[in-house]
């Protein structure tokens, strides 16, 4: 089953890292299914970051940058795998 927990709204190529503004809770941990148009994988989050800060958990309303295994497009949909 899955949830939606946010959206991409930019990506990194070098770092490759992806920024998602949340739209409920996510805990490192968790794993997440990132699906778009050209979008489709699931991964375990391996961290989190607000702000440059490393967290081990966000709210929704945060904008979070995440370490992705491959690249994700905006408006790139995030769901948590339960």
């Amino acid at each position: 089953m899955e949830q939606e927990v946010g959206e991409v709204t930019h990506y990194y190529s070098k770092l490759g890292v992806g920024i998602i503004k949340l739209s409920d809770g996510l805990l490192v941990g968790d794993s997440i299914h990132i699906k778009g148009g050209h979008t489709d994988f699931v991964q375990a989050v391996s961290s989190l970051q607000v702000e440059y800060r490393d967290v081990g958990s966000a709210k929704k309303g945060d904008s979070v940058g995440m370490k992705v295994d491959q690249k994700v497009r905006e408006g790139d949909k995030v769901f948590k795998v339960t």
